[in-house]
């Protein structure tokens, strides 16, 4: 099959692929005013990484879910994130309330260390929040907090995936690593983590913590695109260990804040599956759709 050249191209493909769509557990719609300012920082991001960072998908909101049903997507995960106290409750009121309303989105929420964590938490799961986002470089914050505990106790439990950036990519923070985010892991082994950007730049370990972890996943976002080889190449051995936990490895995006188009994610995908024979199509519909709809509860 060839892969998809053009965002155009995506749903013939997809057609080919036997697929109804693409579920994408990482995406990112916020409130505007947060997304203002987000959009803001990816504007000076050759000052903040080193390289420019241009957001193909700088449309208005409505626009930017119109284009997402015409590349094929029929679940998303809209994603929110904190970077201080008191901001995580209201984004996740704001995302479970957008998941709601959306077609195609389900409820998510995001938590930061704070004491009411726990409580707005649990309230978000209640209104039927299906998705975590965790971000520890944005928020500067240590996975490990003690704050944190029952939380990751109450998703562990609850079976609910929780989207975690806990990797160095694009740039270290001061609580970043993958030896840092398996202390949480020890202390909760059923937690069903993703680990975004497949741990970038440290997929090797990222690889080991799924073979370690029976609930941890990796998703595709902005992961062996030629923007991102510039900076976090993957292994010569990425395609063949990744025959070995195939059914691990979930699509993500990072859209509408990347620098290129949605089929040069897909594309990269399909490269994997070419170069291995244990992979091939069947690997391209459970990371397209079967292993996200599970993890986000989804029947599309």
């Amino acid at each position: 099959m060839t892969a998809p050249r053009s965002d155009a191209e995506i749903p013939a493909w997809l057609t080919e692929l036997g697929l109804p769509g693409l579920v994408d557990i990482h995406t990112h719609f916020l409130p505007e005013r947060v997304l203002d300012k987000v959009w803001a920082y990816f504007d000076q991001a050759g000052e903040h990484y080193g390289v420019e960072w241009p957001i193909h998908y700088r449309y208005s909101e409505q626009t930017r879910l119109r284009v997402l049903r015409e590349l094929g997507v029929t679940t998303f995960a809209p994603l929110v994130y904190a970077h201080k106290p008191g901001m995580a409750e209201w984004l996740t009121g704001w995302a479970v309330d957008f998941g709601h309303r959306t077609p195609g989105a389900v409820p998510t929420a995001t938590i930061f260390p704070e004491p009411e964590v726990t409580t707005y938490l649990a309230e978000a799961l209640d209104a039927g929040a299906r998705c975590v986002k965790m971000h520890v470089q944005v928020g500067a914050f240590d996975p490990r907090d003690e704050l944190l505990q029952p939380a990751w106790g109450l998703l562990a439990e609850a079976g609910i995936p929780v989207v975690v950036h806990c990797g160095h990519g694009p740039r270290p923070g001061a609580h970043t690593g993958l030896d840092v985010f398996e202390q949480v892991l020890r202390r909760h082994p059923a937690l069903v983590a993703v680990l975004a950007h497949a741990g970038m730049p440290d997929h090797d370990v990222a690889l080991d913590l799924v073979g370690e972890y029976p609930g941890v996943h990796l998703d595709t976002t902005m992961v062996g695109v030629a923007f991102s080889e510039q900076f976090a190449s993957l292994p010569a051995d990425w395609s063949a260990r990744l025959a070995d936990h195939a059914d691990r490895i979930v699509l993500g995006t990072d859209y509408p804040n990347i620098p290129y188009p949605y089929a040069e994610q897909l594309a990269a995908i399909a490269g994997w599956a070419e170069a291995d024979d244990r992979l091939g199509p069947e690997f391209l519909r459970a990371v397209l759709h079967d292993t996200p709809a599970k993890l986000l509860g989804a029947s599309s």
